[in-house]
C-alpha cells in the first residue's frame, strides 16, 4: 500500500501572505519612484529656462550668442522689458528669449503689459500702432520701443519672387538695451551741400539698430570739424567739394578722422577734388564706368552691374566664409600705384583682368570696347589706413546701397558698408548681431530614392520588427516547457 505524500497544512496560506508582502512592496517602490519623479520635475520647473531647454535648431533660434552675454552681463543698471500681449496670445520662441534674458541678469526684469487691461501705456513711448507681442525696454529715462514686426522682419527674395522672413529678436533686444545704458554713443557726421542723396531706409535702420547716431555736416558753415565725430559718412554726392573743404576732410584723416566715402560716377564725369583725397597715397582714379567683359563677373546681364572678387579683410572675411557675394553696378575704377606715402592701401574688391572703364560714362552707347577706354583690372573698393592713425573706406558706387541692389545681393551690399562703418568706429557687441533666417531648407530627392524609402519604411521595418517580436515569443514559450 503506497503512502500518500500529504503537503504540509497552511502552504497555501504562506505562499498568500508571501505574494501579498510582495505587492505591497512593489506598491511602495512605485510610490517612492513617482515621489522622486514629482519632485524632480517640481525642481526642474523652478530652474532657469537655460538649464531646462535645449536648442537643435538649424538656425539655433532658441540661443543667444556670446555678443548679448557680453552685454548684459556687464550691465549695472536695472532694465525693464515691457512685454506688450494680450493673454493667451503670447508668442512661444519670443517667451524663451525673454526667459533667456531674464536669467542671465538680475539687472533685467520682463514684465507683461495686457493691452485689454493697460489700453494706453505704450502711447507713452510711441504713437504707432502696437501689434501683440511688441516690447518696450526702458531704462532710467531712456526707452526704446520694438514693434513686432521689427522682431520677425520679412523681406523680398527678388530671385524667387518671393518673401522671406528672419527672426531678429536678440539683434533688436540687445540693441536696445545697449542703447538705453549707453549715454555717449558713437557719432556719425553725414556731409551735406553737394546734391547728396538721402539714405536708403535699409541702411540707415541698420544704422539706428547700431545705435550709431547720425548728425548733418555742411563743411561751409564750420571752421573745423567737430571733435566729438567718430566718423564723417559722404554718401553719393552729385557734385563736387570744394578745394577748401578737401584740405578740411584731408587734415581730419591724418589727424586720426575716419572717413566712409561711397561715391561713384557723376554726369559731369568725375568728382575731382574729392577722389584727390586717395591720390595722396597712390590711389588713381580714372573717368568713365567700369564694364566687365568676364560673365562671371558681372550680373543680370548687365555688364556694368559688378560682381567684383572679395581680398581678405575685417571688413570682407564675415562674407566670404557665409560666400555671400556684393553687387556694385554703376561703379568708377580705381587702381593703386604704389606712389604716394604717408599711408597704406588695401584693395577690398577688384574686378577680372578683363575689366575696362567706358570713357563715355553715363553716354555710353555699348558695351564693347571702344577706343579711348581704360584698361583694366580695377579696384572698386580700398581701405586706406593713414600713418597719422586715420582710416578712410571708399566705395566707388553710389548706388550700391539701394534697397533693390540690396535685396539683390541677399543684404550682403547692407553687411559690407556696416561691416565697413563698424571698422572704423570700432565695432561693439551689439553692432555684430545678425538676424537667423525662418525659412525651410528642403530635401529634394529623385523618384527612385523616394520609392526606396517608402520601400523600407513602410513594409521592411514593420515585417523586421514583427519577426523579432514572434521570435521573442517562442523563446519565452520553449523555456517555459523546458522541465526544471
Amino acid at each position: 500500500m503506497k503512502k500518500l505524500s500529504l503537503k504540509p497544512a497552511g502552504g497555501g496560506e504562506r505562499r498568500g501572505r508571501n505574494a501579498l508582502k510582495g505587492g505591497a512592496y512593489s506598491l511602495a517602490v512605485v510610490a517612492v519612484v513617482l515621489a522622486i519623479l514629482i519632485a524632480v520635475n517640481v525642481f526642474a520647473s523652478a530652474l532657469p529656462t537655460g538649464y531646462t531647454r535645449f536648442d537643435i535648431s538649424a538656425s539655433k533660434l532658441y540661443s543667444i550668442t556670446s555678443n548679448t552675454k557680453v552685454v548684459v552681463n556687464g550691465l549695472t543698471e536695472d532694465v525693464t522689458i515691457y512685454w506688450i500681449v494680450q493673454s493667451g496670445q503670447e508668442d512661444d520662441v519670443i517667451e524663451n528669449l525673454l526667459g533667456k534674458y531674464e536669467s542671465l541678469s538680475d539687472h533685467i526684469q520682463v514684465v507683461k503689459r495686457n493691452p485689454d487691461v493697460y489700453p494706453t501705456f505704450a502711447e507713452q513711448y510711441t504713437d504707432e500702432d502696437v501689434p501683440n507681442n511688441s516690447l518696450v525696454v526702458e531704462c532710467g529715462d531712456r526707452s526704446r520701443y520694438i514693434s513686432y514686426n521689427d522682431i520677425y522682419v520679412q523681406s523680398a527674395d527678388m530671385y524667387s519672387y518671393s518673401y522671406t522672413t528672419d527672426f531678429d529678436g536678440e539683434g533688436a533686444i540687445t540693441s536696445a538695451i545697449d542703447y538705453v545704458v549707453t549715454e555717449d554713443l558713437p557719432q556719425l557726421y553725414v556731409l551735406e551741400g553737394h546734391g547728396e542723396a538721402e539714405l536708403p531706409a535699409t541702411f540707415a535702420d541698420q544704422i539706428e539698430k547700431a545705435n550709431i547716431e547720425t548728425n548733418a555736416l555742411s563743411l561751409l558753415t564750420v571752421d573745423a570739424i567737430p571733435e566729438e565725430a567718430d566718423c564723417i559718412l559722404i554718401y553719393a554726392p552729385s557734385s563736387d567739394i570744394s578745394t577748401e573743404e578737401r584740405d578740411m576732410l584731408a587734415d581730419y584723416v591724418s589727424g586720426g578722422g575716419r572717413l566712409l566715402v561711397m561715391a561713384g560716377p557723376v554726369e559731369d564725369g568725375i568728382l575731382e577734388n574729392l577722389y584727390s583725397l586717395l591720390s595722396d597715397y597712390g590711389v588713381e582714379a580714372h573717368e568713365g564706368i567700369v564694364v566687365e567683359a568676364d560673365r562671371e563677373h558681372y550680373a543680370f546681364q548687365a555688364p556694368y552691374v559688378l560682381l567684383p572678387d572679395m581680398a581678405s579683410h575685417d571688413i570682407t572675411d564675415s562674407l566670404i566664409e557665409e560666400n555671400y557675394f556684393p553687387i556694385l553696378p554703376i561703379s568708377l575704377g580705381l587702381t593703386v600705384t604704389g606712389e604716394g606715402s604717408g599711408g597704406t592701401v588695401t584693395e577690398l574688391l577688384t574686378t577680372s583682368d578683363a575689366a575696362f572703364s567706358k570713357a563715355a560714362g553715363y553716354d555710353l552707347s555699348t558695351y564693347e570696347k571702344e577706343e579711348g577706354d581704360i584698361d583694366g583690372p580695377f579696384a572698386v573698393a580700398v581701405s586706406v589706413e593713414d600713418d597719422g592713425g586715420g582710416q578712410m573706406v571708399w566705395f566707388t558706387s553710389s548706388v550700391f546701397l539701394e534697397d533693390v541692389y540690396n535685396a539683390y545681393s541677399s543684404g550682403s551690399n547692407g553687411d559690407l558698408a556696416m561691416n565697413a562703418l563698424s571698422d572704423l568706429i570700432g565695432e561693439r557687441e551689439a553692432m555684430a548681431i545678425r538676424s537667423k533666417s525662418l525659412n525651410y531648407n528642403y530635401l529634394t530627392i529623385s523618384a527612385s530614392t523616394s520609392a526606396l524609402l517608402q520601400t523600407v519604411m513602410i513594409g521592411v521595418c514593420p515585417l523586421l520588427f514583427l519577426g523579432v517580436g514572434i521570435a521573442v515569443i517562442l523563446r519565452r514559450r520553449r523555456n517555459q516547457n523546458e522541465p526544471c
